[in-house]
């Protein structure tokens, strides 16, 4: 057996070793009754003397500071209220409450301290809050799973003792759950006497929760509202490792929610040569905690504001068919998201890199392909140029699915580099096989449009051949060039408002 193929054969058994607990079988796809079960049934009733109750409350809640982000120096315990002021916790200012998800290690996870720093970042008098549930988080996949009902009982009293205590606005509380974390989080939000303002999900575990009641998962009715972040949603359902269905106000899929950039197998092997299989947990989580990377970028990148869309389907956004931003079908990503809600979730979809910034530029390409023969063609490699007043992206690779006479073709084009205003596009129809020759004579297509609009500013432009009134594309040949139209007219109206809408009071700088 080679090197590679090793290598391959031991990320795979360690996959399989740490996720053998999401296997469920068909008769546990949802959350089974467990002994504590009644004691969260309790709390659901009318009765609210057992928010007054923190006795049994086994979840710790630590104030981290901006010059200590990795540690729990200080733990605000409900019940004392002197552990408030111990904390220095600042009743003026917005409150962040911070869950993690399950843990093999039982310890906390890397990303911790880092959306500390983000979140100080961003909002330097902010309290964050850490909710440690590790050791309820160690357990058997299944028992955690159960158990996020108590953490997130937990969760509800402590919030509740705090606003009591120091009357604070509800309004200022910001829970953020990651994996199961996500829906102790929307538990919590289910169980407090008032609305908590916001809940994110960063992709919430799918496993015993895509087909749970809404009162086990997070849901919409849990915040004013909910969030979320999808993006390992790989798998049938409730055995991906992120859940499917939207359980937010917005559900936003970044590249389709099923796999990330820089996750692949390549990036894999790159980061064993250097780092060994001691971070192997990292790489076999890496879609699964771009979610929060993701978040994370949306706060210290603010001049980097990544852009969803609604669509349909991941297909139909694929093909560039969903870049409209009106009437709210498209939001800002992470902390500055617009708090639309509507009658049912919205699924939202975009494009990343795979490193953080992880911002791209959207574009839908139409082209009609004329030809003097009929021509039928599959999976066909090209490479687009995009030119710009800002600057240029060359030789941007894509693989257009079907290529043939008298049809118009609309796909997504992305770019990681703002090139301002287009001025000129150019397109290469690549040879994609030496077995595709045609030793009779050359494949051509004939173009005498290009149609573009852009995502980020919603400009439409329409490209004309350079020279003549056709451009010649040929398999293997030299570029199609198109420049900018005489007749190419943006609306100006719809531009104005985007920008409007982008920039003004519709988008709140804060986020909140």
């Amino acid at each position: 057996m080679g090197k590679d193929n090793s290598v391959l054969l031991f990320v795979w058994i360690y996959f399989c070793n740490i996720f053998v607990s999401f296997a469920t079988s068909p008769e546990t796809t949802t959350i089974e009754p467990t002994p504590f079960s009644a004691t969260f049934d309790n709390s659901t009733a009318n009765s609210t003397d057992w928010m007054l109750d923190f006795s049994d409350i086994e979840s710790k809640f630590a104030l981290r500071t901006p010059d200590m982000p990795e540690d729990d120096m200080c733990y605000i315990v409900p019940g004392q209220s002197d552990t408030i002021k111990e904390c220095e916790f600042n009743p003026e200012n917005k409150t962040f409450i911070v869950i993690h998800g399950w843990t093999v290690t039982g310890m906390y996870e890397s990303w911790v301290p880092k959306l500390v720093m983000a979140l100080h970042e961003r909002e330097p008098m902010a309290n964050v809050i850490i909710v440690d549930w590790l050791t309820r988080a160690q357990q058997h996949y299944t028992t955690s799973a159960a158990y996020t009902k108590l953490v997130g009982r937990d969760v509800a009293k402590f919030v509740t003792w705090l606003q009591g205590e120091v009357d604070y606005p509800w309004e200022r509380i910001h829970l953020l759950g990651y994996s199961l974390g996500a829906h102790v989080a929307g538990i919590a939000g289910l169980l407090t006497r008032s609305k908590i303002n916001r809940i994110t999900g960063l992709d919430p575990a799918g496993p015993s929760f895509e087909y749970a009641d809404a009162q086990s998962t997070l849901s919409p009715d849990d915040a004013n509202f909910v969030d979320v972040l999808h993006t390992n949603t790989r798998g049938s359902p409730d055995r991906s490792i992120g859940i499917q269905r939207p359980v937010g106000h917005i559900d936003i899929y970044p590249n389709g929610g099923t796999f990330q950039p820089g996750c692949d197998l390549q990036n894999t092997v790159k980061m064993i040569a250097f780092t060994g299989f001691q971070n192997m947990d990292q790489i076999v989580k890496c879609s699964h905690e771009r979610s929060i990377h993701l978040f994370i970028d949306s706060l210290v990148n603010e001049h980097m504001q990544s852009f969803a869309y609604r669509c349909n389907s991941k297909d139909a956004f694929n093909k560039g068919m969903c870049l409209s931003c009106r009437k709210n079908r498209c939001n800002k990503v992470g902390y500055g998201v617009n708090k639309v809600r509507a009658r049912r979730s919205s699924k939202m979809y975009l494009k990343t890199r795979g490193i953080m910034p992880y911002k791209v530029f959207h574009y839908q390409v139409k082209v009609h392909f004329f030809g003097k023969d009929k021509m039928s063609f599959t999976e066909q490699p090209m490479q687009i140029s995009l030119y710009g007043l800002h600057g240029e992206k060359e030789n941007i690779p894509y693989v257009l699915p079907s290529l043939a006479t008298n049809t118009t073709v609309s796909f997504l084009l992305t770019t990681d580099v703002d090139i301002g205003e287009l001025l000129m596009v150019k397109i290469q129809w690549e040879k994609d096989s030496l077995f595709r020759w045609s030793w009779w004579g050359t494949n051509t297509f004939h173009i005498r449009k290009i149609r573009v609009k852009s995502g980020e500013t919603q400009a439409k432009v329409i490209f004309s051949a350079k020279e003549g009134e056709f451009a010649y594309m040929s398999q293997g040949g030299e570029p199609a060039v198109f420049v900018k139209s005489k007749e190419a007219q943006s609306s100006r109206k719809e531009r104005k408002l985007h920008k409007l809408k982008m920039e003004g009071s519709s988008f709140k700088k804060d986020g909140e």
